[in-house]
């Protein structure tokens, strides 16, 4: 079942809140690979949002790979089932791997991670 809440009051922008809805669902279970979603406009409709808003999360979603687009067919969750954790781990490896060129010792590299994570 696809339910995603979109808080217009919230600092987080629509789009974000959408594509983190969904991202989370893709995560918990609730949303399984194969899953079709409901159409830009049919969404947009009943979450009172801008169409181009929710279009703008289903692209940034096919980027990263956790929903695929068949055309006349629809969207759809990827069959590659969750690809954020794939995307975090090659990320998560190219940063080791800049690190090392750097001459930055482990203590040193997760000084950066958690400061990026707090200022983030």
């Amino acid at each position: 079942m696809f339910t995603i809440t979109v808080s217009h009051e919230s600092a987080v922008p629509p789009y974000e809140q959408l594509r983190l809805g969904i991202i989370a669902q893709v995560r918990s279970g609730e949303l399984t690979a194969g899953t079709k979603i409901p159409t830009v406009r049919a969404l947009a409709a009943e979450l009172g949002l801008a169409p181009n808003t929710v279009a703008r999360a289903y692209r940034e979603l096919e980027a990263d790979g956790v929903v695929e687009t068949r055309g006349r067919q629809g969207s759809f969750i990827a069959s590659s089932g969750d690809p954020t954790r794939d995307l975090a781990g090659r990320a998560a490896t190219e940063y080791v791997a800049v690190a090392r060129r750097l001459g930055l010792d482990d203590e040193s590299a997760l000084r950066y991670v958690k400061s990026a994570l707090e200022s983030g």
